[in-house]
């Protein structure tokens, strides 16, 4: 699986103190919303873009979330994940794991490799992309 729906980014493209928003098409054809990052040892990994507190909060909210010590945060709640395995160390989630889409590299590009999907393009889907989940206050006060 080399072509263009499988192929979402270049792999210098993905960033190791933050995350790369993109959107794939599931096999129903519905949007889904996903982060990349890389980890210390140059591996790559995507997960989906929710946190599983409050499945209408993502974690990158279109500039890259943030990320420190190797933890991606919930900026919602505080809650934390560890990037190399998705689990929650810390929050009102702590114990869940962040759900995970296969991806590879090959030839200095990150394919999607979860069977069924296809990339569709990089950022958010849409209007719901901005993380505002409704009227809720998040963990910075806005």
């Amino acid at each position: 699986m080399t072509d263009d729906t499988a192929r979402i980014a270049g792999v210098e493209a993905v960033p190791d103190d933050s995350t790369l928003l993109f959107t794939v098409r599931d096999p129903d054809g519905e949007p889904t919303e996903a982060l990349l990052t890389r980890l210390g040892d140059g591996t790559v990994v995507a997960y989906r873009n929710v946190c599983p507190h409050w499945t209408d909060v993502p974690l990158d909210r279109g500039e890259g979330a943030l990320v420190r010590n190797g933890e991606v945060v919930c900026q919602k709640h505080g809650a934390t994940f560890q990037l190399d395995t998705g689990y929650c160390d810390f929050g009102p989630c702590q114990g869940s794991t962040l759900g995970t889409l296969d991806v590879r590299v090959e030839d200095g590009a990150v394919l999607l490799a979860e069977e069924g999907y296809r990339f569709d393009h990089l950022g958010g889907h849409g209007a719901d992309s901005n993380g505002t989940a409704g009227g809720r206050i998040d963990f910075t006060g806005s």
